[in-house]
Parts: C-alpha cells; sequence; structure tokens
C-alpha cells in the first residue's frame, strides 16, 4: 500500500504560481523591514495557499495480475480412434496439475469438437478465437493436444509466447486407406467408365502386396477381388441402369490398423440413357396413332422407329407392287437382329396378319424374359381371333381377353393398389374434380374385357371396375396392357382431357426399371445432416429400418404413412460418413458427406506442420505416449522447452 499527495487547485495553475510569488515577495519585504509578527503573515499565506491548492493523499492498494496458459484440446474425429481418447485425457490432467502448482498462473482451456460440413480439424481457427479473448501481453505459453493432423494451418495467429505440442498417437500406429479418384457424376448407360482406386498404407504398416476389395452396387451381394496395395487400379465401370447408382468399395479392416472409417468407399454415378430407342408397331390407322407418334417424336431423346401396316395382305385394289410409294420394311433386321437394341417395344392396336411369323413374336417374348419392355396399347382387335394375345406373346401378357367389347362411356379410376403404384400414384392430383369426388379427367368409350392374371398388378380400372391398365414382370423384364385405344381422348382435351402424357411418361419409365419408378424401394434424402428416409412398398405396412453408423453401430428406426404405399421418417445423423440402411426387405446405402471424410485422409498423428510454429516460438513437440511432462518458468528469449519439460514466460 503506498500514500501520494494529489494536488487539485481551485484556480488555475498559472494563477496559483503568481499568488505564491507575490506572499513570497510580501514576506521578503516585511523580512528586510523588520516588521513585527513577520512570521505570522507567513503562516496566514501559506495557509491560504495550501486551501487554494486544494491537496489530498491517495492510497492504493496494487495487485499483480496473473500469467496465462491457453491450452487447446483437439477432440474432433481422428482423435477418437485408438487409445487417443485415454491420452487425450491423461495430458489433460498432467497439464492442469502442472498449472495448478505454479504460482500467479490461469489455465484456460478450450475444446474443439467436429464442425458442420466437411471442414476437418479447424485448430488453429479455435486458437485464433481464443487468443483474441485474452490481452496478449498476459499469455505466458500456448498447448496444444492434438495428433498434428489439421486443415487450417494458413490461418495460424501470430503467437505471442512458446507453442507446445503434445502429440497422440503411438510409435507404431499404421493404417489402411482406400482412394477413389476421378470418379463421374454421370455415365451413360452401357458405355464404359473408368475409375481409379489405389489402396496405400500409413505409418508402421506391416508388408502387404494385395489385399481383397468388395465391390456392391445398390447394396446387392458384393463381388471380391484382390488388388495390389500403394497401386492405382482402373476399375472399368458399366452401369446397370438409369438413375442414380451408389457404388461401393470395401476393402476389410486388418489386424492392428487404426481405424476402418477410411476403409470404405462410396461413389453415386447418375446413370442416363444416351437415346431411348423405341419401336412403335401400329397394327391399323386409327385417331390415336398420330397422338401416341407425335408424344413420342416430341421427346428429343427418343429414336422412334414405327413400324405402320398400311396395306395389309387382304387388300387387293389391283395396284401392281412396283407401283407403290411404300418402302418394305426390314422386319427381320428389326425384330431377330437387332430386337436388342431397342428399351421399349408398343404394340398399338396391332392384329395378327401374317406380316410377323411366330417366329419373329417367339423372339419378342425372349427379349422380355431377357430383360426388355413390351406395351399393348389394345383396341377392338385384341378381343378377336386376330389378338395379339393368341400367338406366343401370350404367354407373357398380363390379361387375357375374354372376346367382350364394351362401347360406352367410363371414367377411368386408379385402384387402391394404383394408389399405391409409382405409377398412378398422386396421378389424380394432376387433375382434381372442381366437384370433389373422383378424379376430374374425361372419359373414355371402349373398353376390353381382360382377364388378369393373379401375380399382374392392376393399377387403374374402367366401366365396372374391369382391368384397364395392368401391369406384370416376366423373367428379367416388364410387361403392360391398356385394355383400350382411347387415351387419345386425354390428349385432345375431350371433355377437359387428363394425365395422358404424364401416365405415359411414368409408364415408360417403370418398363424401363427406373429407379425412380419401383414399386419395392428404400431411399434417403439427404439434407446437412438430417436424412428422410422414404420406403416406398405396395404392401399395407413396412418393416422397421436399421441404420448400421460408419463405426458399426447401429439404429432402429420406424417409419411412418405419409400417403399410401409411402413410408417416411426424419433423422438426425450424428456424424458425417457411410450408413447402411435394411429394412429386411430393401437395403441402401447413403453417404453424408465423402464416405472416408477429410478427418480420415491422414490418420497417423505427425507435427509436421505445426514443427514451424514450434520452432519459431522455441517450443517443443512432446509424445503423450512418452509420459507427463513438467512445467517451468523460463525468461523471454530462451528455449521453452527440454527432454520432459516446457517453459513458459512470466507475461506480467
Amino acid at each position: 500500500m503506498t500514500g501520494t499527495i494529489v494536488l487539485d487547485p481551485l484556480i488555475p495553475l498559472v494563477l496559483l504560481y503568481g499568488v505564491a510569488g507575490l506572499a513570497l515577495l510580501a514576506l521578503i519585504l516585511a523580512i528586510w523591514r523588520r516588521l513585527p509578527g513577520w512570521w505570522l503573515r507567513g503562516l496566514a499565506g501559506l495557509a491560504l495557499l495550501a486551501a487554494i491548492a486544494n491537496p489530498s493523499i491517495q492510497q492504493e492498494d496494487r495487485e499483480p495480475l496473473s500469467d496465462i496458459v491457453m491450452m487447446v484440446v483437439d477432440e474432433s474425429a481422428s482423435q477418437r480412434i485408438g487409445d487417443r481418447p485415454s491420452q487425450n485425457a491423461a495430458a489433460v490432467a498432467n497439464i492442469e496439475a502442472e498449472i495448478a502448482r505454479q504460482a500467479n498462473t490461469e489455465l484456460r482451456t478450450v475444446t474443439l469438437g467436429d464442425g458442420e460440413g466437411d471442414l476437418g480439424t479447424t485448430l488453429m481457427t479455435a486458437l485464433s478465437g481464443a487468443l483474441a479473448e485474452e490481452p496478449r501481453a498476459r499469455i505466458a505459453g500456448i498447448i496444444l493436444v492434438t495428433d498434428g493432423r489439421l486443415h487450417d494451418i494458413e490461418r495460424a495467429p501470430n503467437l505471442p509466447a512458446p507453442l507446445h505440442t503434445l502429440l497422440t498417437g503411438q510409435p507404431d500406429d499404421w493404417d489402411r486407406r482406400l482412394v477413389v479418384e476421378n470418379a463421374p457424376a454421370f455415365a451413360i448407360l452401357g458405355e464404359e467408365v473408368n475409375l481409379t482406386l489405389r489402396i496405400e498404407d500409413q505409418g508402421a504398416a506391416p508388408e502387404t502386396t494385395s489385399v481383397p476389395l468388395s465391390i456392391a452396387i445398390d447394396g446387392e451381394p458384393p463381388v471380391t477381388v484382390q488388388v495390389p496395395v500403394g497401386e492405382d487400379i482402373q476399375l472399368p465401370v458399366t452401369l446397370p441402369h438409369g438413375g442414380m447408382n451408389v457404388l461401393q468399395f470395401t476393402t476389410p479392416e486388418a489386424e492392428g490398423e487404426l481405424t476402418n472409417r477410411n476403409n470404405a468407399a462410396v461413389v453415386q454415378i447418375n446413370g442416363v440413357r444416351d437415346r431411348l430407342r423405341v419401336l412403335l408397331v401400329s397394327g391399323e390407322p386409327h385417331p390415336g396413332e398420330r397422338t401416341w407418334r407425335n408424344l413420342l417424336k416430341s421427346d428429343s431423346s427418343v429414336d422412334l422407329v414405327h413400324f405402320t401396316i398400311l396395306r395389309p395382305p387382304e387388300k387387293q385394289d389391283g395396284v401392281p407392287v412396283n407401283e407403290l410409294s411404300l418402302i418394305a420394311f426390314p422386319t427381320r433386321e428389326l425384330f431377330l437382329e437387332k430386337i436388342h437394341d431397342f428399351d421399349l417395344i408398343i404394340f398399338d392396336r396391332y392384329r395378327r396378319r401374317g406380316i410377323l411369323p411366330s417366329a419373329y413374336l417367339e423372339n419378342i417374348r425372349s427379349y422380355v424374359e431377357q430383360g426388355g419392355a413390351v406395351l399393348i396399347s389394345s383396341g377392338p382387335e385384341y378381343g378377336s381371333a386376330e389378338s395379339i394375345y393368341r400367338s406366343p406373346l401370350g404367354q407373357i401378357l398380363p390379361g387375357a381377353p375374354t372376346a367382350r367389347v364394351f362401347e360406352e362411356g367410363f371414367v377411368p379410376q386408379i385402384t387402391d393398389l394404383g394408389d399405391r403404384h409409382p405409377v398412378t400414384e398422386g396421378l389424380d392430383l394432376l387433375s382434381p374434380n372442381p366437384d370433389g369426388e373422383g378424379p376430374g379427367w374425361g372419359r373414355w368409350f371402349r373398353l376390353v374385357d381382360v382377364l388378369v392374371p393373379q401375380d399382374a398388378m392392376t393399377v387403374m380400372s374402367g366401366l365396372d371396375e374391369r382391368p384397364l391398365l395392368t401391369l406384370n414382370r416376366v423373367g428379367e423384364g416388364r410387361v403392360s396392357l391398356i385394355a383400350s385405344d382411347h387415351s387419345w381422348l386425354w390428349d385432345r382435351g375431350y371433355e377437359g382431357g387428363g394425365p395422358q402424357l404424364e401416365l405415359l411418361r411414368r409408364l415408360a419409365h417403370w418398363m424401363m426399371k427406373e429407379p425412380e419408378l419401383e414399386e419395392e424401394a428404400l431411399w434417403v434424402e439427404p439434407t446437412g445432416q438430417t436424412m428422410r428416409i422414404i420406403r416406398r412398398t405396395l404392401s399395407l405396412d413396412t418393416g422397421d429400418v436399421v441404420v448400421t453408423h460408419p463405426d458399426g453401430t447401429e439404429t432402429t428406426l420406424r417409419l411412418e404413412e405419409v400417403s399410401p404405399g409411402r413410408f417416411e421418417t426424419l433423422w438426425e445423423a450424428p456424424e458425417i460418413g457411410l450408413y447402411r440402411l435394411d429394412d429386411g426387405e430393401e437395403k441402401a446405402v447413403i453417404a453424408l458427406g465423402p464416405a472416408a471424410p477429410r478427418e480420415f485422409e491422414q490418420t497417423i498423428a505427425g507435427s509436421e506442420l505445426l514443427d514451424p510454429l514450434v520452432e519459431d516460438t522455441r517450443g517443443g513437440v512432446f509424445p503423450i505416449s512418452a509420459g507427463d511432462i513438467d512445467i517451468r518458468t523460463v525468461r523471454k528469449g530462451r528455449p521453452a522447452a527440454g527432454r520432459g519439460w516446457c517453459g513458459m514466460h512470466r507475461a506480467v
């Protein structure tokens, strides 16, 4: 405690000096003339000056500020593998105990977890923020507890004190990593794309020349091959279907490696068709024929081959063949040699007239069984003796004619099954009824009566709930039957028309196995860390979905029905990485962020990035596996690290 006299004059200091001078001059004059009582006059003047000067005594209690030691603890994903969590805890306890023994020293601890997205370990960003909150003059030292794998070294601040690194990990750590390079986002169906893969070992890895690599597409059973370690592998891939194809690559976890989080990778490639090849076979001219042709020609991605029977064999008008302007159609080439080049074959009001021999129709049946698609748009001929059903194709068609044809108006209806089937679900919402009952589209006026086999699906009905649109799977392919030739009325806008374009688009995409039109499907729509898990099924209920996390743990989720045949739930994933979903029937794979996050690109602990900062501040790097360290106080400009100890400046 110290006391100080402080003056606070009642008049300006210059005037105070003037008054003091006059008082002194008067005192000297009184002494020179030997006036009695001169000393009393001097005391009075001094008292007056003291009163004007207004003095006071100021006392201060001073206490020195404490030094601050800043400690940043890295608890990002790469710090949660192996024994690093226990190493972190031991290092923090060691530092806390050492700082507690230091006089007049405080410890500030900042914990760094996983950030949003795939930014990796932002250690320098956290350190900069912590330093900005404290007076730099009080910083005595900085300690980082980390594996040294940070991703923002360029944001390192200007350090006011020695920087020390306490490094996690063990000297014999090693890890295996799967890397996928140059994976395209899009690929054309039927054409090979090359992916470049590499399996690399890091750290003190054992000598290994090759390892097994499992390759799975869309959660299907994987194919396993042996691949070399440390070499680029060119992998040719042909996508099996349109839409999103999820390719999963996995190499098994080896004994002793740090983590299997980077042993898997997912590549999502959107399969697109170069051209959709459609063969349209028209049996006879009718009003709907032009609608089919216009519909298919309006899409620039469709290559249409239109086979129209304009002059059937029974037509005898006496015109010589050499005077006809008709071109002989290459039926053998189309229906035997190049039939597998087509994605879809449409028979529009086709009747058997001997133009296509049974061998050709037999070949079309084989084409469907091997993965092709056939759509029948039927008219009255389908119920006659010349029906295409009475050919080899009849064995795969989803409706047997009864020979009855109804010629009266009806409004097509979506069946209960159709409400859940992706071809027709929500179709009535595109043409709402102002009266609020049933769909608001126009009527059709012809229906061919058919008997539907048990394994076929009737998704639309007509007069008296008779089948109108039926679908079926045959072998690897698909077939569908429209039991009417009046869909063109919707296109012409009769009685308000209807969603003919959308119906036929969905129908064609379902027949070509587009994933978004599959009636049994499980998929995920991610938004950041939030998953919207969607299950589409024709069943009235669905099982729970088991979600396997990147670390192997599982979560069971219950889905709720949001519309007929569609079940959903929202789930917040705890971390980025590769998730597998399984409900017992369908499987799905989804990667939140990269399948091997940035945190796991380099998993072997190392101080290479931090060494320049440590050297500039004369700090040190200390492996936690070597044991505890001591903390000492050193003068500025002296080395701040030694064997088993690190130094802190006396900041204030």
